[in-house]
């Protein structure tokens, strides 16, 4: 079975309730295994319109035999029995569950970029994931987790 990481975000409400039941969710749903969990961090809102509350961001590795289009089906299922809405693009959101990795996999479909297209420019991802999983490489890009987060950490500019 492919590795299969999905990130994790929540900025309204009790953020870090919500992280918890979208995990009992995800935990309790068919053909899906929870494997491992990253700690949960909290973190700055980036790309978003206006001023939004902080993030808490996590990382997990399931196992699953669903197809990523079904996996994704799963994952909003969840979102929207959490209360998201989306009024505007990246308005706040009681949980935002996106696949990051599903194995070595590339999957270009409408609604469904695999791995996440940004996810090496995001320290809200690279922090969990380099946590979870330090030495998972990224497929496309040839570096392993905690690389991308020191890349990503070293260009950033200094405060």
């Amino acid at each position: 079975m492919p590795r299969v990481f999905i990130g994790v975000g929540s900025n309204l409400g009790d953020r870090f309730d919500n992280v918890a039941k979208a995990r009992r969710l995800l935990a309790a749903s068919e053909g899906i295994k929870l494997v491992r969990i990253s700690p949960n961090f909290e973190t700055d809102p980036v790309d978003v319109p206006g001023e939004q509350p902080k993030f808490v961001n996590a990382a997990w590795e399931i196992e699953t035999e669903l197809p990523p289009k079904s996996l994704l089906s799963v994952l909003k299922g969840i979102e929207n029995k959490l209360g998201r809405e989306r009024p505007y693009p990246n308005a706040p959101r009681t949980i935002d569950l996106d696949i990051l990795f599903y194995g070595e996999q590339a999957v270009e479909e409408d609604s469904l970029l695999i791995p996440h297209p940004r996810l090496h420019e995001r320290f809200f991802v690279l922090k969990p994931m380099s946590v979870l999983a330090p030495k998972w490489m990224h497929p496309k890009l040839g570096q392993t987790m905690e690389k991308l987060l020191e890349a990503l950490l070293e260009a950033r500019p200094q405060a």
